[in-house]
């Protein structure tokens, strides 16, 4: 394991494998989704022991303590000694339960919907979500 004192924000993303690439790394710092205190970082931002991160990925939101530093990538088991995950759990609850969601499959060669048939996808969506929310609260 390489140690190093210095160390870019993207090129610690990447290697403690929160992005697959460095590219896709720095492309988050640059459209503001990686935070520090709120604040907007670049990619050549300094990461420093104990530093806290919010990470944007998509619809996914992580909090990332840094706890060590990772110049190279390396395996999952060996990268997740080298930072915290403090992510709320409300938060991963409600990322996880998106996958939850019904999965409406029509046989295939039956055709278009009709109308009749659209009314009661839409019905069935409606109610899955409403229902999901209920539970949130």
């Amino acid at each position: 394991m390489a140690e190093k004192e210095k160390l870019r924000i993207d090129k610690y993303l990447w290697a403690i494998r929160v992005f697959k690439t460095r590219t896709l790394a720095s492309d988050a710092c640059k459209a503001g989704r990686i935070k520090l205190d709120g604040k907007n970082i670049k990619p050549s931002y300094e990461v420093k022991i104990g530093d806290v991160y919010q990470v944007a990925k998509g619809i996914e939101r992580k909090v990332v303590k840094v706890t060590g530093l990772l110049e190279n990538r390396v395996d999952a088991k060996t990268a997740v000694n080298f930072y915290e995950d403090i992510t709320p759990v409300e938060q991963t609850q409600a990322f996880k339960s998106m996958f939850h969601a019904p999965i409406l499959k029509r046989d295939r060669g039956t055709g278009r919907p009709t109308k009749a048939d659209r009314r009661e996808i839409d019905d069935l969506k409606d109610n899955f979500f409403e229902e999901q929310e209920e539970n949130q609260d």
